[in-house]
């Protein structure tokens, strides 16, 4: 009776979290046109501001010099400010595509992706989601993304909700390593992507509360979870490594000491 009624609780959570997926997916599809918006007028005002600028060096002989550079002044803080906008939307809007691609995607399908960018915007959504849920939630994460990647062949929906998956749980481990440490605990990520001979490898590695030999015998057994309900379906690592190994050929491999640390590794196949 008490596995039904966990498997009733674990079906009931999956059916909020589709219910989720579909308004999350809603919600990002009207925020993108307004941003769009955003970015669109923030482009042409730039090319306004660059218009005016030339009327006035035009006119620069009936400027006097203290006027001219208080205009070039403004000039400056106003293109830089425009260069932010335009940068932060971009941003926001690349979120929103991700968001997009995880819930309509199309099943299997390899394309192109920038992995480094891939792995960085999920590193940091698992962040700020945590740090929405839980009050005081903070962590230093370090990143380490090799430089010139090429583009890679991957499922990204599927490859960017393996990194969702073992960052929330290296966020959840910091925490709950901070709850029972306390002060004087500096709780850390390590985020490395890299390209090794024909592979790419991906690791986050944290120094949270570590594993028990249970936890790494039982680890991608379905329904198995270390976290109090509704915090965990037991479900998030059996999925990443059917993601990893089935899907992208790879490897998913771990090293943890119980109260120290844990690395995840994904070792992916570059497809040719």
């Amino acid at each position: 009776m008490d596995q039904i009624e966990q498997l009733q609780q674990q079906l009931h959570k999956q059916e909020k979290l589709a219910s989720l997926g579909m308004l999350s997916a809603g919600i990002a599809h009207e925020i993108q046109n307004p941003l769009n918006f955003v970015i669109n007028f923030s482009k042409l005002s730039g090319k306004l501001l660059s218009d005016l600028t030339d009327i006035v060096e035009d006119n620069e002989d009936k400027l006097s010099q203290d006027d001219r550079e208080d205009i070039d002044d403004i000039v400056a803080d106003l293109k830089e400010n425009l260069g932010k906008i335009v940068e932060h939307s971009e941003r926001a809007v690349s979120i929103i595509q991700g968001i997009l691609l995880v819930s309509r995607g199309k099943e299997n399908e390899f394309q192109p992706t920038d992995i480094c960018k891939l792995v960085k915007e999920y590193v940091w959504l698992s962040y700020h989601a945590m740090r929405a849920n839980i009050k005081n939630f903070n962590i230093n994460i370090r990143e380490e993304y090799e430089a010139d990647m090429p583009m890679i062949m991957v499922i990204p929906q599927d490859l960017s909700r393996a990194v969702l998956n073992v960052m929330n749980n290296a966020c959840y481990a910091l925490w709950n390593k901070r709850q029972k440490v306390g002060d004087g605990y500096n709780p850390e990520v390590t985020v490395c992507v890299k390209k090794e001979g024909s592979d790419i490898v991906i690791s986050i590695a944290d120094n949270g509360e570590g594993m028990t030999e249970e936890v790494k015998q039982r680890l991608y057994e379905n329904f198995f979870t270390t976290k109090p309900i509704g915090l965990g379906t037991g479900l998030g690592m059996g999925i990443t490594r059917d993601i990893i190994e089935n899907k992208h050929g790879g490897k998913i491999s771990f090293e943890s000491t119980e109260g120290e640390s844990t690395i995840f590794t994904f070792t992916i196949p570059i497809r040719k």
